[in-house]
């Protein structure tokens, strides 16, 4: 899924308020955290996950495969926590400007 810009800034500032609700732990990616955010962006659509890994190389992998494996954007990522975008495609909540 490609966002350009006003896109990506639109999804930053309606995930601002939001909290993680998909953790991922010492396992790191795992088939569960993968189903269970599947779950998450098919009932939110816009989803923040947090990943406790140890550097940074290891988190921005984690987030690039999760992003792969649930077919979703990753709108942004700082520190821990990165925020995904993937819209439903029967009823779409979330508007994107062009």
């Amino acid at each position: 899924m490609n966002l350009n810009e006003r896109q990506k800034k639109h999804l930053r500032r309606l995930g601002h308020p939001l909290h993680p609700l998909v953790t991922l732990g010492n396992a790191g990616l795992t088939d569960a955290v993968a189903a269970e955010m599947e779950r998450a962006l098919s009932d939110h659509e816009l989803v923040k996950a947090k990943a406790r890994l140890g550097d940074r190389a290891a988190r921005d992998t984690a987030f690039a495969t999760l992003a792969t494996r649930t077919s979703s954007a990753l709108v942004q990522r700082i520190g821990n926590v990165g925020l995904f975008f993937r819209p439903n495609p029967k009823l779409s909540r979330i508007v994107l400007p062009d």
